[in-house]
């Protein structure tokens, strides 16, 4: 820690003030003429040493300042000047490796430069060769890909030719009102070949006598107590399936939604829809006769989109089947009622063959009631056997041991006295009569 003069001098200056602060105040409190004088005086003389005092160390303090002044004065110049030299040394220093570094970075650079422009010139090369060789395959691939696919076009334009005439030929065949309606019966039968089994339906069925009315297909419908080999039995329902095709209406509706025009859309779906009402009402009059058929019919339609189109026309397939119990179905789903058909002809020939094993147990159980009373019979004639057997081995016994005392023969001897065909040995055990038949 450093030594501060003024600071020391001025200390001594405050402690002799308080101390001539305390003399003063105890003069005015106890004042005594001759004793104050020479305190006075003596405190006169203390001031004026301590004052010689003060200023001697002010001006030693100050010379020593001076000096110290002086010395750092001298420091700091010589620094500066080390400092400068150091800097101009560094400078000089850092100048000239700053260049050696310039050069060789020059240096590096150009031969990197060199080398680069080497490289890039062999990858350009290469690149260049790759890519001529790539271009010229890949035009060889396409120009053979153009070929292929022009022969393939060539070839779909033949069988568009192709499909043309033969669209030309369906048209023609469509044409025909009778066509178009065998058509529908063909698929409809395959169809129908298809879901149920052998016999379930007949073709062109009159559906009561005397009618000159013939439905195309007629369903039997399964029944329990119908159709069976029972005189009484009755026979099955019938249900009434009729394929229909407007294919004009069809044609005009198509017609209309890819020209884009609405009012001709408009205008063919409401033939369409007249179309199908007028079939409907016609099936219903004809071909619903119970109870002969079933209280409703089938209005089928040969092709998906024209059941769409049917099924767009708002609440026509319920109406139809409301008013006039008609169904309209399309080959998607006409299966679906088919199969349920079948499902009914499965289940009644389970119940059928259910009956026949009830029928076949119940005469078992008849036949095991009688097998019991012969099984009663063989037990009591069993137990009257048995009592008779019984009562011989003991009259037996009973003869044996009267006749203990006679000497007995050998058994060959005593078999040719009886006149037995067989000897009999002393052990031997009486044969078992042989088991009822």
């Amino acid at each position: 820690m450093s030594f501060d003069p003024f600071a020391a001098v001025a200390a001594l200056a405050a402690i002799a003030a308080l101390v001539i602060s305390i003399l003063v105040l105890r003069v005015l409190h106890d004042p005594a003429p001759g004793e104050d004088a020479d305190m006075l005086q003596r405190l006169g003389f203390l001031v004026e040493r301590d004052q010689s005092v003060r200023a001697g160390e002010y001006e030693a303090a100050r010379s020593r300042l001076a000096e110290i002044e002086r010395i750092l004065i001298g420091r700091v110049e010589q620094n500066r000047h080390d400092m400068s030299e150091r800097l101009g040394t560094l400078t000089t220093t850092i100048a000239r490796e700053q260049g050696e570094s310039r050069l060789a970075l020059a240096t590096a650079l150009r031969e990197m430069s060199e080398q680069s422009a080497v490289r890039l010139a062999a990858i350009q090369a290469s690149v260049n060769e790759q890519l001529h060789a790539a271009v010229e395959k890949q035009m060889q691939t396409s120009f053979q890909r153009v070929l292929e696919q022009f022969s393939a076009v060539q070839k779909a334009m033949g069988e568009v030719s192709a499909m043309t005439a033969q669209i030309g030929d369906l048209k023609r065949l469509f044409s025909n009102v009778k066509t178009r309606g065998g058509w529908g019966e063909a698929q409809l039968r395959a169809i129908l070949d298809d879901v149920l089994p052998t016999g379930a339906y007949e073709s062109n069925c009159r559906l009561t006598a005397g009618s000159s009315e013939v439905v195309e297909f007629a369903v039997r419908m399964p029944m329990r107590g119908a159709g069976g080999a029972r005189s009484h039995a009755q026979p099955r329902p019938l249900l009434a399936i009729d394929s229909k095709f407007p294919m004009v209406s069809y044609e005009r509706l198509l017609q209309a939604v890819e020209q884009v025009d609405p009012e001709a859309e408009r205008a063919a779906r409401r033939t369409l829809e007249s179309s199908l009402r007028l079939e409907a009402r016609k099936i219903a009059s004809k071909y619903i006769v119970p109870p002969v058929t079933v209280e409703f019919a089938v209005l089928y339609l040969p092709t998906d989109g024209l059941y769409a189109e049917a099924a767009r026309i708002p609440g026509l397939i319920d109406e139809i089947g409301r008013v006039h119990r008609v169904m309209v179905m399309g080959p998607s789903l006409i299966p679906a009622l088919l199969r349920t058909i079948h499902l009914g002809y499965v289940t009644l020939a389970l119940e059928e063959k259910t009956e026949i094993i009830s029928q076949l147990l119940g005469a078992t159980r008849q036949e095991m009631l009688k097998m019991d009373g012969v099984l009663e019979k063989l037990g009591r004639n069993a137990s009257a056997m048995s009592s008779s057997i019984d009562e011989a081995r003991r009259r037996t016994r009973v003869v044996a041991s009267k006749l203990r005392g006679i000497d007995v023969p050998e058994a060959t001897a005593a078999a040719a006295l009886l006149d037995l065909s067989d000897a009999i040995g002393d052990d031997a055990e009486p044969s078992l009569p042989p088991p009822l038949a």
